[in-house]
């Protein structure tokens, strides 16, 4: 298997000399999908000048960004968020938006492979001309998100999609990450899988504006009721959150077409308050910081890590390291320090 530092290489050969600014801003204006694609190759990829050329295009983007609902989606293994991904854009779509599904598949943290196969879980979606589905490696990045998936969701702001739908790899600590990137917080839930409140951390529960079981058909019915009067109580447990919000707890079958309509309710009932409160612009503008600093840090890495001089330290370091001649600590400081001071 290819390795995706060829496969960016590839790219960068095919693409050498094509990048046009006003060309690529326009079509993806235009909604051109294939055009938005290759923007967000350009996000995705390592090489700077890729990334020299993307800082280009959102500048020219930017004004055009920003009207969408950006929600995030996450759950337990298992809880089918691929099939509610597909039962619920399809639905928008049929409402009228337009859909685009940032779908992240887990990387191999040996060969930083990936299966990205959400096209293939979501068939039926992505024949929707209102829809796009891009699936994103998470390449180690925590969270479960990639690390171009802001990037890719003012992409896809620009291109006119209305509605933007964040999928994770699942639940975890880092989750936080995507609840920085998104307005509206969904998490995917079982009924009858075991001890309901133990199956999912507290600090999960706590930053989900909503709540909802899935798989409610067959004889799960009564199982997913008992579920949901758990969680709803657990809920009130919790402090309010900073938008003043009241998460819920709703059922849903996806397999069905079932409660979806509830769900959107509750989306739109939520950007309504937040933007009544304040809440809203508020949160948009920490987005932006965040993503200054997410920004920032990557750019310092690379910086310090393609140092020459570093990269020629690092190995005796480890070796010193090893040996027990130095610790971790003040190697890493003494070799920051010197790296600062060539700077």
């Amino acid at each position: 298997m290819a390795s995706k530092e060829d496969a960016y290489k590839r790219f960068a050969q095919k693409s050498r000399n094509k990048f046009n600014l006003d060309a690529l801003s326009k079509a993806i204006l235009d909604g051109d999908l294939a055009s938005l694609s290759h923007a967000i190759t350009l996000a995705e990829s390592t090489l700077q000048q890729h990334h020299q050329n993307l800082s280009e295009l959102l500048e020219t983007l930017l004004p055009h960004t920003g009207k969408s609902i950006r929600v995030g989606i996450t759950g337990v293994p298992g809880v089918g968020k691929s099939t509610f991904i597909e039962s619920f854009g399809l639905q928008l779509c049929k409402a009228g938006h337009k859909v685009a599904v940032l779908a992240i598949d887990p990387s191999s943290s040996r060969t930083r492979g990936s299966i990205l196969g959400d096209k293939t879980r979501m068939e039926e979606l992505s024949r929707e001309k209102k829809a796009f589905i891009r699936p994103s490696p998470s390449s180690g990045a925590l969270g479960g998100v990639a690390n171009a998936t802001r990037e890719t969701i003012l992409l896809c702001e620009a291109a006119g999609f209305d509605v933007i739908l964040v999928e994770t790899v699942g639940v975890g600590q880092s989750e936080v990450l995507v609840r920085e990137m998104v307005d509206f917080f969904l998490l995917l839930m079982l009924a009858g899988a075991g001890d309901e409140l133990q199956g999912i951390k507290r600090g999960i529960m706590e930053m989900a504006d909503l709540l909802i079981i899935n798989k409610v058909d067959g004889d799960n019915v009564q199982k997913a009721k008992r579920a949901k009067a758990e969680y709803q109580n657990a809920l009130h447990l919790f402090p309010l959150a900073a938008s003043k919000w009241s998460p819920k707890v709703k059922l849903c079958s996806a397999l069905q077409n079932e409660g979806l309509d509830a769900v959107w309710k509750e989306v739109l009932t939520f950007q309504e308050f937040t933007r009544e409160n304040g809440f809203w612009d508020l949160q948009r503008k920490r987005q932006q910081s965040h993503w200054f600093h997410a920004t920032l840090t990557e750019q310092l890495k690379h910086s310090f890590y393609s140092n020459p001089e570093v990269k020629s330290q690092i190995f005796d370091l480890e070796k010193a390291i090893a040996e027990n001649k130095s610790d971790p600590y003040h190697a890493a400081q003494d070799l920051i320090k010197h790296w600062l001071k060539k700077s």
